[in-house]
């Protein structure tokens, strides 16, 4: 039903992995359940489903969530993102163009302008739009046009960046959390069934820890450790197999890559083990402050790697513990 298409790398792989279902997605069993139920509601009341919202870091299945709603309420879904929409006219061609109780997937809506965004008001509430017609001078004027009862699913990592108007529009809001071993244990035996790899347990479990609770990691773990095994493991992944080829790709036996390490270390060498800003912490790694932000910290502090303070980022014993290195506690900052 997904009328649209996915990165490049998705287009390859990504399609024969994503569950196509509720019952087949592994993990957020909480979300699942409520989500059950308000398809099963909007279905037999013959509406589209409510407006939803998913937020929490990349990588943990909100565009997979958003297919699953389409085919789950057996309608087309259209896929976007903020940053593709520049102009109030091109949402409006978006909008006009979705059918009765169509999907409208928006990834990292919180990056839309705040011209393009405020198009979405009147949609989302009133399903009606208004449109500017001819230049400046006598003949420009403003048309309201009527939408089909659509739903729109937003998708963001950055929830706070999310004005009030547009958050409190949304009817269902919903936050993603990181993955289990055990349920990315399971994403990987199916993944590695779809792609038709041998696996053992062990094997499936060491990926699953390396995978920093987050399922897009496992599957692109499992088909690059697929590598390892077919070259130099006759074909097979056990524990030993991928462990040897982690172990390459800089991936630790706790999750963390090589980003994570240097901003690790950079706190503890660099900043005493902080207080430091993002910015200067950024600048300090040669990395944009948003990937820190977005990609490294939310596991970082999931797992009490690091601390965050109103004067900024601090190293926690578990980090220096983690590269053997002895913690001394400052009053200042601990």
């Amino acid at each position: 039903m997904i009328e649209t298409s996915f990165t490049e790398e998705d287009e390859k792989t990504e399609p024969t992995l994503r569950p196509q279902t509720l019952q087949s997605y592994i993990g957020q069993q909480k979300i699942k359940d409520n989500l059950a139920v308000y398809i099963q509601a909007a279905k037999e009341r013959k509406e589209p489903l409510d407006h939803a919202l998913f937020y929490g870091p990349p990588g943990l299945g909100k565009t997979t969530l958003a297919g699953i709603i389409a085919n789950e309420m057996g309608v087309h879904m259209k896929v976007t993102s903020g940053p593709a929409i520049e102009k109030p006219g091109e949402l409006a061609a978006i909008l006009n163009n979705l059918q009765e109780g169509d999907v409208l997937f928006i990834d990292e809506i919180h990056r839309l302008p705040r011209t393009v965004e405020e198009v979405l008001y009147p949609a989302m509430e009133d399903f009606e739009i208004d449109i500017i017609i001819g230049k400046n001078g006598e003949s420009t004027r403003s048309v309201r046009l009527d939408l089909p009862r659509f739903t729109l699913i937003a998708a963001t990592t950055r929830t706070g960046l999310l004005s009030a108007p547009l958050r409190d529009r949304f009817g269902l809001i919903e936050h993603l959390e990181f993955y289990t071993v055990d349920e990315l244990k399971t994403i990987i035996r199916n993944s590695a069934k779809i792609l038709n790899v041998k696996i053992d347990d062990a094997g499936a479990e060491e990926m699953a820890r390396r995978s920093r609770g987050t399922p897009r990691l496992a599957n692109r773990m499992l088909k690059r450790v697929r590598d390892f095994a077919q070259i130099k493991f006759g074909g097979e992944i056990t524990r030993e197999a991928a462990e040897y080829a982690l172990d390459l790709m800089k991936v630790d036996r706790d999750g963390l890559d090589q980003l994570d390490r240097n901003l690790l270390l950079t706190l503890i060498n660099n900043f005493s083990g902080g207080p430091a800003g993002l910015d200067t912490l950024a600048a300090a790694l040669g990395e944009d402050a948003g990937t820190i932000e977005d990609v490294c910290e939310p596991y970082l502090l999931q797992n009490g790697y690091i601390n965050r303070t109103p004067r900024g980022r601090v190293a926690s014993e578990k980090a220096y513990l983690h590269f053997g290195l002895d913690f001394e506690t400052d009053s200042d900052y601990n």
